[in-house]
């Protein structure tokens, strides 16, 4: 098993990257931007699922897995498309928010002892990024589609971005993650950003199941405090398997 040794973190603010040693630095709630390496083996469209395992193998044995993810975690970024998947010749960058300092200290020791990731690819860098400064009404580019369901009528019901329901839906969401974290959820609105012009929907296919998710801007109205957080756990349901997270 091959490990990371302590001085690969960066920490990043918006003025500097200081590079830090693990054990001397109290860590906040941010986001880990992890740089891989070039996959070894066949990489399929939808290959979710080996993202999830790799996190939850970091973190442990943990109680997090429940309906209310206070986290979210992004698709990798500068693959190419290939006959039936994806090839990351240069490598790939994941992103891993997360609400809870709890969690960052086991999730980077947990990096640091096996940072074998999915497909022959591996965590050679790990960046910490504090929140930027957001405005009131803050415009936000996907890195991963944003996946709304409910349940009606004894079936589940996927929503989009078309749907005129879907952003109290996502509102709703976002809410009863803000009250969960102790957060004023008042007053706070996420909607989709009709004028878009190239919208979409795709499927993704997570246990077996098929999740259609729409590809779409965002804007969160809002405080600071409560746009910063949906920025690390995402919008919309199932962002701790892959969905909604936020650029």
């Amino acid at each position: 098993m091959s490990k990371l040794g302590n001085n690969f973190l960066n920490y990043s603010t918006n003025r500097e990257i200081t590079l830090l040693k693990f054990d001397q630095h109290t860590f906040l709630p941010m986001r880990l931007i992890l740089k891989l390496s070039q996959n070894q083996s066949f990489v399929p469209y939808n290959y979710q699922r080996s993202l999830v395992g790799a996190f939850h193998k970091w973190l442990g044995s943990n109680e997090i897995h429940d309906e209310v993810s206070l986290y979210s975690l992004s698709w990798l970024q500068g693959g190419q498309k290939t006959k039936g998947g994806l090839e990351f010749s240069n490598g790939a960058e994941w992103q891993i928010s997360i609400y809870s300092s709890q969690l960052l200290k086991p999730l980077i020791k947990g990096i640091q002892n096996n940072p074998e990731v999915c497909f022959g690819m591996a965590v050679k860098e790990v960046t910490i990024c504090e929140p930027p400064v957001f405005s009131s009404k803050q415009k936000f580019y996907l890195n991963s589609p944003i996946f709304i369901k409910r349940k009606k009528d004894d079936r589940i019901q996927f929503y989009f971005h078309y749907d005129i329901e879907s952003d109290a839906l996502m509102t709703a969401t976002l809410q009863t993650k803000l009250k969960k974290a102790g957060i004023p959820f008042e007053n706070v609105k996420v909607m989709f950003d009709r004028s878009y012009h190239s919208p979409k929907t795709k499927i993704i296919k997570f246990n077996g199941i098929d999740c259609r998710a729409s590809i779409c801007p965002i804007y969160i109205e809002g405080t600071q405090e409560q746009i910063a957080f949906a920025w690390k756990v995402g919008i919309g349901n199932s962002t701790g398997i892959g969905f909604g997270a936020l650029k």
